[in-house]
């Protein structure tokens, strides 16, 4: 096994349980303990883990954000819920502009049964993903590809996004507060999203459960300039009273028809 290989499977591990023992890792990869040392001093390095007596611990820092291949498998199923929910507000001939997230990754999937749609992304994990989409038009923004994000990034990517102009767009966080409103942990992702924003006529905010209540490092914008909220599950009462009040509709599996007819 190679030593990429090996640290990503100790990330994917960190991600689950939090924090890791040297001995255990040792066992599980057959290697030595001090391979095991250096895998994790690698992982401190790039900001993912913070090193404890005879192991580490995941660094959960607002600043720093998992590859998408270890976020693209975290709460898969939430997310199918949220694509599903995304795909159903799109028509055919639509123009959609979709960021680089895992969570737009699973949107994408799931617009596959539309017909002749536009669409416009920094994420190069989309554009492979739809690659085989007949009378689709899949345009990339262009930029700088960000290690290990398989994303598209900088002053390229956000002037070819102030292009165009899209019917709809699904903008993803790392959190959500009531006062702060919704945000990002890098900063480059941030300004995306601002431009994908202030160029659609219909803004969705896509979120599982896990992200109302958390902040992160950058703030994206106020809840308020969305038109709806996408998420898993039904948000509490203090969250709804909170999206009545800015006049922001909330879409979950299960909401009531009246609701969902108002939306």
């Amino acid at each position: 096994m190679l030593a990429l290989e090996r640290r990503n499977l100790i990330l994917e591990k960190l991600q689950e349980e939090k924090r890791v023992v040297v001995s255990e890792l040792s066992h599980l990869f057959g290697v030595s303990e001090e391979t095991i040392r250096r895998d994790l001093e690698k992982l401190e390095q790039d900001g993912y883990a913070t090193k404890s007596y005879g192991g580490a611990v995941l660094n959960e820092n607002v600043g720093f954000d998992m590859p998408l291949h270890i976020r693209s498998r975290k709460n898969v199923a939430a997310k199918q819920k949220i694509g599903a929910i995304a795909a159903s507000l799109v028509r055919d001939g639509d123009h959609i502009m979709l960021d680089a997230s895992s969570t737009d990754l699973f949107i994408a999937k799931a617009l596959k049964s539309r017909q002749r749609l536009t669409i416009v992304t920094n994420s190069i994990e989309i554009i492979l993903e739809l690659s085989e989409m007949q009378g689709w038009t899949v345009i990339s923004t262009g930029g700088t590809l960000k290690e290990g994000y398989l994303a598209l990034l900088g002053p390229e990517a956000e002037a070819s996004t102030e292009s165009y102009y899209a019917d709809k767009t699904f903008i993803s966080c790392k959190g959500i507060d009531l006062e702060a409103g919704a945000m990002d942990s890098v900063q480059a992702f941030t300004a995306i999203k601002r431009k994908e924003i202030r160029h659609a006529k219909e803004k969705y905010l896509v979120a599982d459960h896990t992200k109302f209540g958390k902040t992160a490092f950058c703030k994206i914008c106020d809840l308020r300039d969305f038109d709806a909220i996408i998420t898993d599950e039904k948000p509490s009462d203090e969250w709804l009273e909170a999206m009545r009040q800015y006049k922001v509709a909330c879409l979950y599996p299960g909401m009531p028809e009246e609701d969902s007819q108002q939306a």
